[in-house]
C-alpha cells in the first residue's frame, strides 16, 4: 500500500513510485448476493487510500437536529428515484431555509475521526467522502425533471436552496478539519449522460459552478484533495471544473468520452481517476480483453509525473465474471510496475 505522500504524489504531479489504486473493489449491485465470500479471494489487492465517512444532513427527523426541516410526505405510493420530491412545493422553502440542519450535533465525525487516526498513524492517504451535493442532492429536493424546469421558471428559489446546501456543506467541511484532518475530500454529483450533459454549459455555470468554487476554493485552502465523481459525458465542462479547483476526477467514463481528446487536452492540469468499464468490458469481455483495458487506461492517461489513478467506473454488478475481476485487479497491479512497486 502506498504512503500518503507518495499518493499525493500521484494527484500533485511529484513523480510517484506507480498509480494509486482506489475504489477498484467497487463491488455494487448484485454481487454480493451473486458470490458472497467467495470475493473474499480479492482481499490480497490493497487500495491505496483509506476511505472514511463524511455524514449527510438525514431527510428524515432526528432527535439532534441534524435533519433538513421537509414537509410530511405520502411515500405510500412507489415513484422512480429521480422524480420522488422531498421539497415538492417552493411554499416550504422557508421553513427549511429558517432552520438548517445542526452540523455542530455531538458524533458527526467520530466514526472518521476514529477512522483516520489509525490511518494516519500507519502513513496513509485519508479520503472523507459521501455521494451528492450540488446537483444530485439538489433533484433529491425537488425531482431531477422538475429541477430541469426550476432552472428557467425558479432560479431564485433554486440557487436559495443551493445556498442552503453549501452552507451547509462548508460548516460541515470546516467540523472535519478540526476533528477527522482529512487529505482528500469527494463528493458525487452525475452531471452527464451517455451522450452529453444533463444541462446546458451555461446552466451549470450558472447554477453549480459557483457553489463548487467557493466550497472546493475553502477545501484546496486547507490544502486537501479535492476528489469528483460524475459519470456520463462531461467533456465540455471539465476546463470549469478545475478552475473551480478539482484536483481529481472520476471516471472518465468509457463509451462517453473520447479518452484521447481528454488525456490531450487536459494532461497535466487534473489528476485522472479512470474507471475499469463496468458496462461492457468487465461484464462482457474475456480476462484479455480485461487486462488489455488496464493497459489502455495507463497508456492513455498515465505520465512519468504522475496524474493517473485506477478504479472501477461505477459499482461491479451481479454477472460479471470472478476472472474478470482478478484480471483488473491483477493488471492494476502488475501493469509497468516493478516487483517491489506493485505491492
Amino acid at each position: 500500500m502506498m504512503t500518503k505522500d507518495e499518493v499525493r504524489a500521484a494527484i500533485r504531479f511529484g513523480n510517484p513510485p506507480r498509480p494509486p489504486r482506489a475504489f477498484t473493489k467497487w463491488w455494487g449491485e448484485g454481487l454480493w448476493e451473486q458470490y458472497g465470500n467467495a470475493l473474499s479471494r480479492f482481499d490480497r489487492y490493497d487500495e491505496d487510500v483509506v476511505v472514511v465517512p463524511f455524514p449527510c444532513p438525514s431527510f428524515s427527523p432526528r432527535p439532534d437536529g441534524f435533519y433538513w426541516r421537509l414537509p410530511a410526505i405520502d411515500r405510500s405510493e412507489m415513484t422512480g428515484m429521480d422524480s420522488a420530491a422531498a421539497l415538492p412545493d417552493w411554499e416550504d422553502l422557508p421553513a427549511l431555509l429558517a432552520d438548517l440542519p445542526d452540523t455542530e450535533a455531538p458524533g458527526l465525525f467520530d466514526d472518521a475521526a476514529r477512522m483516520a487516526e489509525k490511518a494516519r498513524a500507519e502513513g496513509k492517504y485519508v479520503l472523507i467522502h459521501h455521494w451528492s451535493l450540488m446537483y444530485e442532492r439538489i433533484w433529491n429536493f425537488r425531482g431531477m425533471e422538475t429541477l430541469m424546469m426550476d432552472y428557467y421558471d425558479f432560479p431564485d428559489e433554486v440557487h436559495a436552496l443551493h445556498r442552503a446546501v453549501c452552507d451547509t456543506e462548508i460548516r460541515l467541511f470546516r467540523r472535519a478539519m478540526r476533528e477527522v484532518k482529512p487529505d482528500g475530500y469527494m463528493i458525487s454529483d452525475d452531471l452527464g449522460t451517455q451522450k452529453a450533459l444533463m444541462m446546458s454549459p451555461a446552466t451549470f455555470r450558472t447554477f453549480i459552478k459557483p457553489y463548487y468554487r467557493e466550497l472546493w476554493g475553502l477545501v484546496r485552502e486547507n490544502d486537501v484533495d479535492v476528489w469528483l465523481h460524475t459519470c456520463g459525458n462531461i467533456t465540455e465542462i471539465i476546463g470549469d471544473l478545475i478552475e473551480c479547483g478539482l484536483s481529481v476526477l472520476h471516471p472518465i467514463q468509457k463509451h462517453t468520452m473520447d479518452w484521447n481528446e481528454v488525456a490531450d487536452t487536459w494532461k497535466g492540469k487534473v489528476a485522472f481517476w479512470v474507471g475499469m468499464d463496468v458496462q461492457d468490458t468487465l461484464i462482457n469481455g474475456t480476462p484479455e480483453d480485461v487486462r488489455r483495458e488496464v493497459r489502455l487506461m495507463r497508456d492513455t492517461f498515465d505520465s512519468p509525473a504522475g496524474g493517473f489513478l485506477y478504479a472501477a467506473g461505477n459499482g461491479i454488478v451481479g454477472g460479471t465474471p470472478l476472472e474478470n475481476i482478478e484480471a483488473f485487479l491483477n493488471e492494476c497491479l502488475i501493469y509497468g510496475n516493478p516487483p517491489q512497486e506493485a505491492l
